[in-house]
């Protein structure tokens, strides 16, 4: 420990650490704009400069660690006037309009121009025009509102090992985006939005499906049916000042109601209907390795996630024979809505509109992928994110803090919470070996509230083994055996795990990839600002939900149930594998595609 003094008082610290670290867990705030947590800082900004007694020159506190009897002083005038200045410079190359820009109510920018009492910008440049580059289906950039912070190179780079931005040029010409000032479209983008979820300001945003779906439900001719995710029922509360973690499942489903949508669907069904499925696939793979002697592709990795999907397509090809076969819940619903779900209501599925709230940016892509039309149309239409949900409700005038709770519809309305959790990093295994363990053994897992707690937390990559003991009869083969399984959030986690996997030999037989930290209730799409802190408030509240459930076995759903015995007939049957089962392949790199 060091003993340090701020602004005059007195404070111990862990040594080692940062000062703006030390200082924000005395409580002390210090500005910051290209600091992000648990990356490598930079100290690029400099806007949370801080006065060492001693240095001849102010200090980036992002960057500089604690020394025993440290004095620190964090708002002094010539702090103050450093961090004004290096603010109106970066304002004065800001062709930011906050009149009508989507971040102009949570710019970091802005705000921080506001604390400092900026009112004028005493500096005159004359910029150059940039293009906004709207190539993918997902993400917009507009480089004139660009601070070069690095935020958004540094989470692509370093968080998800895939590096499609980055610094271009030098000095006052530098632009942060692809190489050679490519169009997004263009790279190995997986379009995940981790760098508009940590941009402080609009210059990488989403690609916005609100107006198409107010298109949709002012079309009398259009039957606008809803989708909702795991994740959304913990996080779209911030957009109302909600603490986060604050669960918001039935306000949720009434302001849907009141935006107009014919049925309100829960993409949780989906995600026990995947669990159905994947957990067949992988006990199939597992008869024909150790009955049939077959070659197969094992481990089986999850394919729920879509930028995981676009990565493995991209950086390791050779793995996607192993990946499962079955859409994401997402794309599982539309294909069941406008078949199943449309026959049962006698509506054309041309007149029916699908539309998804995601905590995810990548699903914008996923749903416009050219596979993803097995019920003869595009399954699902428009893809909004926590945030865009957040901003219909408010453009509406709905007053959602004062909303009575309202229930998901029937058929797509029953779930269990095995389902909930798919919303965790860990949950779609946990939710598997659920179902999979009773299915083998007829029996619960041992733990008395079925969670599997080597699966839970933050920790990048984690593990964990499951043996199969008095099994029933139809699974004598797996008596005895022990199922290795792993679970990765964050694609450079993820490629580390494949990376080891391919140089040791280690032994899994099923393995869960989320794209984003902390699983889907850290998406792109999500609700700013993301730390960990935030990650942890939403992951309890799924736990919550999930605990406080009828049913929280995936094949326990009575819906599910019926939807076998009405439509799909059996798990992997001709109808599930035409309509909820896909194929991916290898994609060049730097190649112009969708």
């Amino acid at each position: 420990m060091c003993n340090i003094t701020i602004n005059g008082i007195e404070v111990e610290a862990r040594d080692g650490i940062t000062i703006l670290t030390a200082a924000r867990e005395a409580g002390f705030t210090i500005p910051t704009l290209c600091f992000l947590e648990g990356t490598i800082p930079q100290g690029a900004c400099r806007a949370c400069v801080v006065e060492v007694e001693g240095a001849p020159s102010l200090a980036a506190s992002c960057c500089t660690p604690i020394r025993n009897d440290m004095v620190i002083r964090t708002n002094t005038k010539r702090v103050r006037d450093a961090r004004r200045t290096v603010v109106e410079l970066l304002l004065s190359e800001h062709e930011g309009d906050c009149q009508t820009c989507v971040r102009g109510s949570d710019c970091e920018l802005l705000l921080l121009a506001r604390n400092l009492g900026i009112r004028e910008i005493p500096f005159n440049t004359v910029n150059p025009v940039q293009q906004i580059d709207r190539s993918t289906p997902a993400l917009a950039r507009d480089p004139g509102k660009c601070i070069k912070c690095r935020r958004c190179e540094t989470v692509c780079a370093e968080v998800q090992h895939v590096g499609a931005i980055s610094a271009q040029y030098r000095g006052y010409d530098t632009v942060i985006g692809p190489a050679f000032a490519s169009p997004l479209a263009t790279v190995a983008c997986v379009q995940c939005g981790q760098c508009a979820a940590v941009c402080p300001t609009g210059a990488i945003t989403e690609i916005s499906h609100v107006q198409g779906v107010w298109n949709a439900l002012d079309d009398p001719k259009k039957h606008v049916v809803v989708q909702t995710a795991p994740a959304i029922r913990a996080a779209l509360g911030e957009c109302f000042s909600l603490e986060p973690g604050t669960l918001v499942t039935g306000k949720m489903v009434s302001a849907l109601r009141e935006l107009g949508f014919d049925a309100v669907f829960d993409t949780n069904f989906t995600a026990d209907l995947t669990i159905i499925e994947e957990g067949t696939e992988l006990l199939t793979r597992l008869k024909s390795a150790l009955v049939d002697k077959k070659e197969v592709a094992l481990p089986q990795y999850t394919s729920c996630s879509p930028g995981w999907i676009k990565y493995a397509e991209y950086f390791h090809p050779e793995i996607l024979p192993n990946i499962s076969t079955c859409k994401s819940p997402q794309q599982m619903f539309g294909a069941l809505a406008k078949t199943y779900y449309a026959q049962k209501i006698g509506v054309k599925p041309e007149a029916m509109t699908v539309v998804s709230v995601m905590p995810c940016t990548a699903k914008k892509f996923e749903c416009q992928r050219p596979e993803m039309d097995d019920s003869g149309y595009q399954d699902v239409d428009y893809v909004l994110t926590t945030r865009e949900l957040g901003d219909m409700i408010k453009m509406a005038g709905i007053d959602f803090i004062n909303l009575p709770d309202d229930t998901m519809d029937a058929p797509f309305g029953t779930s269990t919470g095995a389902a909930d959790i798919f919303a965790n990093t860990g949950g779609v295994m946990e939710a598997a070996l659920r179902t999979v363990h009773a299915l083998v053994t007829g029996r619960n897992l041992p733990a008395e509230d079925l969670h599997v707690r080597p699966l839970a937390g933050l920790e990048g990559i984690k593990s964990a083994e499951v043996t199969f003991t008095d099994t029933v009869e139809n699974w004598r083969f797996l008596e005895g055996v022990t199922a290795r399984v792993a679970v990765a959030h964050g694609l450079g986690n993820a490629s580390d795990l494949i990376t080891h996997i391919q140089e040791t030999g280690e032994v899994f037989h099923f393995i869960e990839v989320m794209t984003c930290p902390g699983g889907c209730i850290g998406g792109g799409g999500q609700p700013r600002f993301t730390t960990d802190e935030v990650r942890e408030a939403r992951i309890a509240a799924i736990y919550k939900e999930d605990e406080g459930k009828t049913y929280r076995q995936s094949h326990l759903n009575p819906a599910i149930t019926e939807m076998y015995e009405q439509f799909l007939k059996e798990p992997l049957g001709e109808t599930s594998h035409h309509l909820l089962h896909t194929g991916y392949t290898g994609k060049e790199l730097f190649t112009q595609e969708v």
